[in-house]
This record gives structure tokens, sequence and C-alpha cells, in this order.
């Protein structure tokens, strides 16, 4: 990756990834923090990672290192508003509007650690880079 980015936003799939330990992720994610990129997830992502299994105090570790956007009635008006542009709706794609919406509240440039590519195109609309987890 050649350009330097202001911001990484973290869906629940790049969180998971770094708490599970992933090599390659944890490296890029690396990468990011030694370019001084700010790391950040949507308070959301919080709830969609957690499970039975998960390990807590690393997700503790985690979250003490990335700036977590909460989630507001402001930000969850645009976040409708982000949905109702991309011409979707309902519950499944609303929690991916939470974090594309928190994504493009971010200084830029931004990219974004995703497994949900087309879905965050769509939401994102060209403003924020891409990256598939």
């Amino acid at each position: 990756m050649t350009e330097v980015y202001n911001t990484l936003v973290l869906d629940a799939q790049g969180l998971s990834a770094w708490v599970s330990k992933d090599r390659k992720h944890v490296a890029l994610i690396g990468e990011f923090y030694e370019w001084g990129s700010r790391l950040v997830a949507s308070a959301n992502t919080i709830i969609e990672v957690s499970h039975a299994r998960l390990d807590m105090p690393r997700l503790n570790w985690v979250l003490s290192r990335v700036k977590v956007e909460p989630v507001t009635e402001d930000s969850a008006k645009a976040a409708a508003k982000l949905l109702k542009e991309a011409g979707l709706h309902g519950h499944k794609y609303a929690l991916d509007a939470s974090v594309a919406e928190a994504a493009l509240r971010q200084p830029g440039p931004v990219a974004m650690l995703t497994s949900d590519l087309d879905d965050m195109a769509k939401l994102c609309r060209g403003r924020v880079v891409l990256i598939p987890c």
C-alpha cells in the first residue's frame, strides 16, 4: 500500500481478525498504526463481534487502541439516509450503514478493512477506500 491514510475503520470482520490475532490482518493494521493512522470502529461493531467464545481480555486490549465511535440519534439518522440513498433497507444492512456512517465522519483520506465490499461500496459511494478482509 503506497498511500498513507489518516483513518482506518474496522468493520466486524476487521475487528474480529485483529482480536483473533490473524497474522495477515495484524500486520496490515500494524502498518496503519506505524503511519500514525487513527484506528476506528463503530460501537455497533463491538456488538457484532461478540459471542460466547470471544476472548474478552483480548477484545478489551484491542479496543483500548481503537477510537470507538458512538451511535447517537444523529448518527443513526445519517446511517438511515445512507441506506435510502444506496437503495438498501432492513436489518441486514443496518450495522453496515452505521459503520459506513462512522467512516464518512472521519478525517480523510479514510480506508476501511471490510469483508462486505459490495454493500460498503454502495454505502460509502467512493468516499472511502475499501480493503478486502
